[in-house]
């Protein structure tokens, strides 16, 4: 299965990015699964001009990242709150790529703050069914993120991995359930 990670923070420091990372290897190690981090750091998407339906329409510059997105089989949105939701970076480009039929999404957020991103969490739940994706129940809400996760996306507090370990065994359940062909190997 291919597993796209949206890493959806635009700061050259962001703390969000590192629980992206952190589950991007997490996976790689326990999965027989592709797990790759799409950045939105990486693509200067403008706003919305055209919805991208197909990889052969998508501008030469975007057909890297359309192929990423055409090909994945689900999807882990990685995101901090921003004014009571999710990123405009992770929306903006979501948008170019609007509908992923009978794909699973995985509902993280993070925050440095005591709530983890968690209204971010209610708005998500909002978005992922109009892309027509099926949003995991168990998200990841990661509250004083910096306090979990170093620099080098290293988790620091162990109490915390159970909560990754529900997180990713739902999720993967659902992503194998709405795709059964592509079963997990687990090392």
């Amino acid at each position: 299965m291919n597993i796209e990670i949206i890493a959806g923070s635009p700061r050259k420091e962001s703390v969000s990015h590192r629980v992206a990372v952190y589950l991007q290897k997490y996976l790689s190690a326990k999965t027989s699964h592709t797990v790759t981090i799409i950045d939105v750091r990486d693509w200067n998407l403008p706003l919305l001009q055209h919805v991208f339906t197909s990889v052969e329409h998508t501008p030469d510059a975007f057909k890297p990242l359309a192929e990423r997105m055409f090909a994945a089989d689900a999807f882990i949105l990685v995101t901090p709150e921003y004014n009571g939701s999710y990123s405009p970076a992770l929306q903006n480009l979501l948008d170019h790529f609007p509908k992923q039929h009978h794909k699973a999404f995985g509902i993280v957020t993070a925050s440095p703050g005591a709530m983890g991103g968690m209204r971010a969490t209610q708005q998500l739940l909002l978005l992922v069914p109009a892309l027509f994706g099926v949003a995991s129940p168990y998200m990841l809400v990661t509250p004083f993120v910096d306090k979990k996760f170093d620099a080098e996306a290293n988790l620091l507090d162990t109490g915390f991995q159970k909560n990754i370990d529900v997180f990713v065994n739902e999720f993967l359940w659902l992503a194998e359930t709405l795709h059964p062909e592509l079963e997990t190997v687990y090392n």
